[in-house]
């Protein structure tokens, strides 16, 4: 049986250990890192962990002295040992603020999860079949100070993601409240469009991924030709190519969105000189 560290301690993966009280159970009040271990060492550590501890901070809970990137990492590779989930594994560290009502007396100790799940070889490689993509219509994202958390309360990526589902898609774009792009249900986008690698910027509303930001970095210190700014679906259509990015598998392209066809050629150069080396077993 599967482990999961609950608060520092273990306990059975499916054993129930919240309550009805639980305030992320009610309110989505809380938020997650998901995050990739390669042979006992998680990619990318120190963009997950700053944007841990900024995240707690800005959702106003108290921090206790002992609660450090170092406590986190020993937590995390303790729990994927115990699981035999070393060699490839994602993480799933969710952080939560104590029982307790919307008003009175507050408990802002934060409580933890992590959960590893075992990923194969595949989950290191980019993806041979291009995604099929759409715009998802039917909700919008708030552009706002919380915007770019990776918040417990998911609600418009859940309703993309079943819409995608159900349309056998593999992914849904979500757009804010002007109808322009922000991520989709799992991934921040890219496009390429006349030479130009072009991203929607944090003011958007999209979370703030570190695929993303270190994709980013990667592209400006090479010279590329890269934006933050607005895109609208019209971009989108237009593009030459989509890519999409996150911490689990890293960059996916895009072969399709609605009845736009897209190449791969430079989502492939990308992969094969910033991602891949990040994922060598």
């Amino acid at each position: 049986m599967e482990r999961l560290n609950y608060n520092g301690k273990l306990y059975s993966s499916d054993q129930l250990l919240i309550s009805a009280n639980n305030r992320s159970f009610r309110y989505g009040d809380g938020f997650f890192e998901t995050m990739k271990m390669i042979n006992g060492k998680t990619v990318l550590r120190d963009y997950h962990f700053e944007r841990l501890f900024s995240s707690l901070e800005l959702l106003q809970f108290e921090k206790p002295g002992y609660l450090t990137p170092k406590y986190f990492e020993e937590q995390i590779t303790e729990l994927a040992k115990k699981n035999k989930h070393s060699k490839i594994a994602r993480i799933r560290l969710m952080i939560f603020r104590g029982d307790g009502e919307l008003y009175g007396e507050q408990n802002n100790l934060p409580g933890y999860i992590i959960q590893t799940w075992e990923r194969n070889e595949t989950y290191n490689q980019l993806n041979k079949d291009g995604f099929l993509i759409d715009i998802f219509g039917d909700a919008r994202k708030a552009c706002d100070n919380y915007s770019h958390v990776k918040s417990n309360n998911y609600l418009p990526y859940i309703m993309a993601a079943l819409w995608a589902q159900k349309n056998n898609l593999n992914d849904a774009i979500i757009l804010n409240n002007d109808d322009r792009i922000t991520d989709t249900t799992i991934a921040n986008i890219f496009i390429l469009k006349d030479g130009v690698v072009k991203t929607p910027a944090l003011t958007e509303g999209c979370i703030s991924g570190v695929m993303r930001r270190y994709l980013l970095k990667c592209m400006r210190e090479e010279g590329m030709p890269i934006e933050e700014t607005s895109l609208t679906v019209e971009d989108i259509l237009e593009a030459q190519e989509i890519f999409l990015t996150n911490a689990a598998y890293g960059l996916r392209w895009v072969k399709r969105c609605g009845k736009s066809e897209y190449g791969k050629k430079f989502a492939e150069m990308l992969y094969n000189k910033f991602v891949a080396s990040l994922y060598k077993l």
